[in-house]
């Protein structure tokens, strides 16, 4: 009688910083035609319910090391998908998953806005609403913003008093 043992794989490594830097030049000349500002790229332990978030001053993109490190596979769909929010930024559109960001997403070749990586529960319950007085968008925070925000879609070229978004705690 023979037993096979089922032997599980490590995952690939993640890259490092510097080929992290080699993708985004690659996908930037693939996808962008080498337009996009350069980005700092850089891995970020704390997020742990995102996969990538992107910041424009500084120019910044983060990838969760903690949601990666399992699935290294997902690291160039991360990016591509936060350098399509950089291209749409510097191109003045809306950088928000609205219709210009799905439309460039599908150009670029990625399905879908969110990723399927397994979250590990939250363990706050404490969460912040956001909301526009002019066209009334809610967003969901955990975290309550650290000064006045106004809405992006209203006023997508910086803060706008006249759209200042409301906040609200809410316990769940």
């Amino acid at each position: 009688m023979s037993f096979a043992l089922a032997v599980r794989e490590a995952p690939a490594p993640l890259p490092s910083t510097a080929d992290l830097q080699l993708l985004f030049a690659r996908l930037n000349l693939e996808h962008f035609k080498g337009a996009l500002r350069a980005h700092r790229i850089e891995y970020n332990p704390r997020l742990s319910t995102v996969s990538g978030r992107i910041t424009y001053r500084p120019a910044l993109i983060e990838l969760s090391s903690l949601l990666l490190e399992r699935n290294p596979d997902h690291v160039e769909d991360t990016l591509l998908h936060e350098m399509v929010h950089a291209w749409l930024h510097q191109s003045g559109l809306p950088s928000g998953h609205g219709p210009e960001f799905k439309t460039k997403m599908r150009e670029v070749g990625l399905r879908s806005i969110y990723h399927d990586l397994p979250v590990a529960r939250r363990r706050s319950r404490r969460r912040y609403v956001l909301e526009c007085p002019r066209c009334r968008i809610s967003i969901m925070r955990k975290c309550r913003p650290g000064g006045r925000v106004s809405c992006a879609r209203c006023s997508p070229h910086g803060f706008d008093r006249r759209v200042e978004m409301h906040v609200r705690e809410i316990v769940r």
